[in-house]
């Protein structure tokens, strides 16, 4: 299995690697609170809609990774601009009437994406479209600064690990095992910074 794992990393394309680099720095930066996140989301977003389509069809991640560029602008705008004022957003909290919303929509959008989509040539299709539908309600939560959109990208990226390592998109796959666990530093920083006085 190990021999495999150097094989295909051995195979990877450049656009891989970029995107791998890239994102990590955009989830380490995220994960400290620090805007600058979202330029290095935007172009590690934008290679990774390459590679889904064109190299492991995953074609609604591909249209995710589309999306997450358009809200790459829009979080850059919000965190630095989005408070009162024009000031810098604050972290804030879900209600739980919130998340039965977040839970309802995404479960409904990932049946309707899944059904759609099983008449294309994607790959595993529910499980695109689950993970598509979540990953977009927990961009949203990040934009909006939502403290527990930590807890959505724990499940979500534990989640896309499987995925992508199914369709032996073996970096990728390690790159989402990598953001689960600072998923749950950055919700231990997200929890601390939203209790100080002064964020």
């Amino acid at each position: 299995m190990l021999t495999q794992l150097l094989h295909d990393l051995q195979n990877l394309s450049w656009v891989d690697w970029l995107a791998t680099l890239t994102a990590l720095v955009y989830v380490v930066l995220s994960a400290r609170n620090s805007a600058w996140c979202w330029p290095f989301g935007i172009v590690s977003c934008a290679l990774w809609a390459y590679a889904s389509y064109v190299y492991y069809d995953l074609y609604l991640d591909a249209l995710l990774q589309v999306f997450y560029v358009v809200m790459g602008f829009l979080g850059l705008y919000y965190w630095l601009h989005g408070g009162q004022a024009g000031r810098a957003s604050p972290i804030v909290h879900t209600t739980r009437q919130q998340h039965g919303w977040y839970l309802l929509v995404g479960t409904l959008c990932g049946l309707l994406f899944g059904y759609l989509f099983s008449y294309t040539a994607a790959a595993a299709t529910y499980w695109d479209a689950f993970t598509t539908a979540f990953s977009v309600i927990a961009t949203v939560m990040l934009v909006q600064r939502r403290l527990e959109n930590w807890l959505y990208w724990i499940v979500i990226d534990l989640t896309y690990a499987g995925l992508y390592w199914s369709r032996a998109a073996v970096l990728f796959a390690l790159l989402m095992l990598v953001y689960s666990v600072i998923a749950v530093f950055a919700y231990r920083n997200w929890t601390r910074l939203a209790s100080a006085p002064e964020q």
